[in-house]
């Protein structure tokens, strides 16, 4: 198994944004090279996932739909 670099991320800067940050990184498993969002990886080589919490922040919270919105038309 060789072992890949950390995730390569954008300066503090750049990062501070509430949209999500992609990331790169070496799978762990086979070494393909993959893409992520905050820190969040899946590999479609081998099946590689790795653990949500270790994301490089929070993940965001749900939204809530409006209570009431739509009706049915009347017939």
């Amino acid at each position: 198994m060789t072992t890949s670099p950390g995730p390569q991320r954008r300066s503090s800067a750049e990062a501070a944004t509430e949209h999500p940050e992609i990331t790169f990184i070496g799978c762990a498993r086979c070494g393909t090279q993959i893409a992520g969002l905050d820190g969040r990886y899946a590999c479609s080589g081998c099946g590689w996932v790795n653990e949500w919490t270790e994301g490089h922040r929070p993940l965001p919270a749900a939204r809530r739909r409006p209570q009431g919105g739509r009706t049915a038309p009347s017939p």
